[in-house]
């Protein structure tokens, strides 16, 4: 009687976890990010976008925007900072690209819309049982949950100005040093940030003006902020000048594809 009431409740168990209609366990998502892996992989080199090829093939980045958006709440607290981070920054990142797709051929993602500003208010991200804007879950909840001015340089608004789009996705356990590497490669883009030793001028992209107190918050001034992420060269540059001035280069809205 004790082995077959011990087999009755194994099966019960078997069948109970076994169960379609039961939900997936926070650790059941897959939190390497392989599926967007294999887009990123496919379509991007060098910061550039392929949008041509992704418009004719978007199957497997409509999948994982799916995955994404059958992500429950509840799940998703679960999961570490590092985890629930990763995916925000993918989750904007790999919106954004369909976004463009959608639309493509167009010179700028500032082309969408009437207004200026458009794109970035369509109720287009799938996320946590709601619909909301790219404006929404950048400021909303990337921004004001994390406190990490690192983001800046991870999420791609699909222009040549921003910083460059990862070949990879963003991952929760390598998150950290992705993050210090994206901050690295935008800041030793010459375009957007320099420094001018003779000039005492430190060149900034207008993105450390638009979000200016998410670095001086964390670091005092901008030059304090960006120096550990500098090239040596103009580390050392910045270190012996006596005073510096701060100045913005121009912001190239111009679509972060290959040349054609």
């Amino acid at each position: 009687m004790k082995n077959l009431f011990q087999l009755s409740f194994a099966l019960f168990l078997a069948v109970a976890l076994w169960s379609p209609g039961r939900a997936p366990a926070a650790e059941a998502f897959d939190h390497t990010h392989a599926q967007y892996a294999g887009v990123l992989s496919n379509f991007v080199s060098q910061g550039r976008v392929d949008y041509a090829r992704l418009r004719a093939s978007p199957q497997e980045l409509d999948a994982y925007l799916n995955e994404l958006a059958a992500i429950r709440p509840d799940d998703f607290a679960a999961w570490s900072r590092e985890n629930r981070l990763a995916l925000l920054l993918n989750l904007y990142n790999a919106r954004t690209l369909r976004l463009i797709v959608d639309h493509y051929p167009l010179k700028s993602i500032r082309d969408l819309g009437v207004f200026p500003g458009a794109a970035w208010r369509k109720r287009i991200v799938r996320f946590g049982g709601e619909i909301m804007t790219l404006d929404h879950l950048e400021k909303k909840i990337i921004r004001a949950d994390y406190g990490e001015p690192r983001i800046h340089f991870a999420l791609v608004c699909a222009a040549k100005g921003c910083p460059p789009l990862r070949a990879g996705p963003y991952v929760g356990r390598s998150l950290d040093g992705q993050l210090d590497d994206q901050a690295k490669q935008f800041l030793a883009s010459t375009p957007q940030n320099r420094f001018d030793a003779a000039q005492g001028t430190l060149w900034l992209s207008p993105i450390f003006k638009w979000y200016k107190d998410d670095f001086t918050g964390r670091a005092g001034s901008l030059p304090a902020y960006v120096k550990p992420f500098l090239p040596e060269a103009s580390r050392q540059a910045l270190d012996r000048a006596t005073k510096v001035k701060v100045s913005y280069t121009d912001y190239d809205w111009s679509l972060n594809e290959p040349p054609r």
